[in-house]
């Protein structure tokens, strides 16, 4: 994958989220995520208080949304309509849950934007992340957000590296990417959009757009249907 094909313009379609127009304003997905927070205290504020119900501070809870009295929600974060929140998800702030989405069973979330109708549904850690519309995470699969050696993250690209100036940085993960069961995408992933991660891959670097991830060095191309 080359620069040009890591952008948001490219990974999104920003109109699947209410922060679009804020995605807009940036060229890389990384480079929103020091500001997630900001962004949904804004959008917050300007939200219908007959659609939305404020949940202590700076929490926006569609009234669609049932949280289930084990689910912890911590502020700012923002569910949209027809969000569902399982029992057990653990949100830590800075989180922003599209339209239809789902936060499932025991589901950690971290400072991330998860477009309308995401799906991370089962055991998932999401931290540091954008996840574009329809993406779906297999259970257990989760986001490695911080190197083991405490630097900070560079994206790989085909024409050479970006240093994003981050010391956490999980994965953007483009529109319908369907992530399999038991997958570690490691700090700085980048997935195309309309890819799959067969189950139980480590994936590092990036995967370019219409591909099939089936282990480290065997990406293929999928098949025009």
């Amino acid at each position: 994958m080359k620069r040009d094909e890591m952008t948001i313009r490219e990974l999104y379609d920003t109109g699947k989220t209410i922060a679009g127009t804020y995605l807009e304003a940036y060229t890389y997905p990384w480079e929103v995520l020091p500001h997630i927070g900001d962004i949904v205290r804004e959008l917050g504020s300007g939200l219908s208080e007959d659609e939305y119900q404020r949940l202590g501070e700076d929490v926006w809870i569609h009234k669609t949304v049932t949280v289930p009295p084990t689910a912890t929600v911590k502020g700012p974060a923002i569910f949209c309509r027809n969000a569902e929140i399982r029992p057990g998800a653990f949100v830590r702030g800075n989180v922003l849950v599209g339209e239809g989405a789902v936060v499932g069973n025991s589901t950690e979330l971290k400072n991330v934007i998860l477009f309308d109708g995401v799906q991370v549904p089962h055991y998932n850690y999401v931290g540091d992340s954008v996840l574009g519309y329809k993406s779906h995470m297999g259970a257990a699969s989760l986001t490695s957000n911080v190197k083991s050696d405490k630097t900070l993250v560079k994206v790989h690209g085909e024409d050479g590296d970006i240093e994003t100036g981050l010391k956490k940085f999980g994965a953007a993960i483009g529109d319908f990417v369907e992530v399999g069961c038991g997958c570690v995408l490691n700090p700085g992933s980048v997935v195309g959009a309309h890819s799959s991660i067969y189950p139980l891959s480590s994936v590092r670097g990036c995967v370019n757009r219409n591909s099939i991830f089936k282990r480290e060095g065997v990406i293929v191309e999928k098949e025009a249907r």
